[in-house]
């Protein structure tokens, strides 16, 4: 067995993100050394000793749904400018923007989420649990699964990837650092949409944007 503390732990040692920790320490039967083990065979902590690098190059970018409903703008950062105009970099980049376009998060890692923010959301959570009746004494425990639920609907890393939802965009990300061979950051985006704050119908873009997708492949 093993603690949120380990899980933190885990992510402190070897810079990966907390879903990937808890995944990691799971494997290992909460074995931290195993676990640090498992995340280098997986090439997830090589990517994180990269992350200490400073990655000044990058691109901007930018997904417009078709009919112009949806807008984003992404900035992914690299070291050198060589990979900035790699083909494969390029494309972690428009598939970044698209993740945003269909997914909506609303930060890009869990340590983003502000912290006044993050308790009301366990206070919900908590009030959830107890009107499901639940013992109190599991309630934290209970919480705390659900924390990571509710990272993975938010937090653009923790996201399963749109066009390969076995992989998480944090599983992604190693996987084109590992690749590449730089560290890659993905520093900030802004989402529009039309019409957005005003009554409107709600439309399932997710469905809209994949199917797009899958006419231009």
């Amino acid at each position: 067995m093993f603690t949120a503390q380990d899980v933190k732990e885990l992510r402190e040692k070897t810079g990966v993100g907390m879903m990937d920790c808890k995944k990691a320490l799971e494997a290992t039967d909460g074995n931290m050394e195993k676990a640090i083990e498992f995340l280098r065979e997986k090439g997830m902590a090589t990517a994180a000793k990269k992350s200490s690098r400073i990655a000044s190059q990058g691109i901007v970018d930018s997904y417009i749904h078709m009919g112009g409903k949806i807008g984003v703008l992404v900035e992914v950062n690299c070291e050198t400018d060589f990979v900035a105009r790699a083909e494969s970099f390029v494309t972690f980049v428009h598939d970044v923007a698209l993740q945003i376009a269909a997914a909506r998060p609303s930060y890009i890692a869990p340590e983003d989420v502000p912290v006044a923010e993050l308790e009301k959301e366990k206070e919900i959570l908590k009030a959830q649990a107890r009107n499901e009746g639940k013992p109190e004494k599991i309630i934290d425990k209970m919480v705390e699964g659900r924390v990571l639920k509710y990272y993975k609907d938010v937090c653009l890393l923790e996201q399963a990837f749109v066009k390969d939802p076995d992989k998480s965009i944090r599983q992604y990300l190693n996987e084109t650092i590992s690749t590449i061979g730089e560290k890659i950051t993905i520093r900030r985006f802004t989402c529009y949409e039309m019409g957005q704050g005003l009554e409107k119908k709600v439309d399932n873009f997710v469905e809209e944007v994949m199917g797009q997708v899958n006419k231009i492949n």
